[in-house]
């Protein structure tokens, strides 16, 4: 797989490049000379703005240099307009070495016994590359997910399943839209995890099998989840209505506890269905 392939690696040059291809120079007050060749601010006009030398930015989008201190990544910030969580992602790509540590796909027995005693809510942990590690009865009906305790040959992933799932798209009358936000969150993910082999097949197979993840994913577009409020109408189960709610352990970033807090009438619907 190459380095700088639609599906290799996302380095903080082609994060730093990405970003300055969207803006324009009118709209950073810098004059414009002419046509331009390529779209966005030049290299130069960038490190203007961020008050760097010009010679040692094009180094630094080339990948040619390494740790970066956090001054010079939040003037670049700065300079290149980056929301709160774009920064937030500056940051991870620039610290190779942090990010690479502790990447698990282990999940402690406490972890376990708190997501199958949480139905009827929805819950499960999401592993490296959104892999679905463990969800309970409540998971397995909202979601159509296979039984947990049943043998399978691979667990779900929970992005490929969204991607390619044709009742989840028939069912979502805004499914491209949420389809970009999911693709954003799982590339801020990646930042944790750019040398992992799991993480970067998991591009390799979505660049091959997902139009829409072939068109947003070279943006390089990133969002962090939160907590926020769901509701939409299942053709089985009828109305339903959560609080969704993201929990990571500072020790292990990769892991991700999703849950689905229902509401008292959902409470109840799922407490029928399920049988508890």
């Amino acid at each position: 797989m190459k380095e700088n392939s639609m599906s290799g690696p996302r380095s903080l040059g082609d994060f730093l490049r990405a970003r300055r291809e969207r803006l324009t120079p009118e709209e950073m007050g810098l004059p414009s000379y002419g046509r331009r060749r390529t779209p966005g601010l030049r290299r130069e006009e960038v490190a203007q703005l961020a008050h760097i030398g010009a010679s040692w930015y094009t180094l630094l989008e080339q990948g040619k240099v390494s740790n970066p201190s956090d001054q010079v990544l939040d003037s670049l910030a700065v300079a290149l307009r980056l929301s709160s969580a774009e920064r937030r992602h500056l940051h991870r790509l620039a610290k190779p070495f942090e990010r690479e540590t502790g990447i698990t796909q282990e999940v402690s027995a406490g972890l376990e016994r708190m997501v199958l005693a949480l139905d009827p809510n929805p819950a499960f942990i999401l592993g490296n590359g959104w892999d679905l590690l463990i969800w309970n009865k409540a998971a397995e009906l909202v979601f159509r997910l296979p039984g947990f305790s049943k043998p399978m040959r691979e667990k779900p992933n929970w992005l490929r399943r969204f991607l390619t799932d044709r009742v989840i798209r028939m069912n979502s009358t805004d499914w491209q839209e949420k389809a970009q936000v999911m693709i954003a969150r799982f590339c801020a993910d990646y930042a944790h995890s750019l040398q992992d082999l799991r993480f970067n097949e998991l591009i390799e197979e979505f660049t091959q099998t997902s139009e829409i993840f072939r068109t947003y994913w070279p943006r390089q577009d990133v969002q962090f989840a939160v907590d926020c409020h769901k509701r939409w109408i299942n053709p089985v189960i009828g109305d339903m209505e959560f609080e969704y709610v993201t929990l990571q352990q500072p020790d292990h970033p990769t892991l991700k506890v999703v849950i689905y807090a229902a509401a008292p009438a959902t409470v109840l619907t799922l407490k029928g269905l399920l049988k508890i």
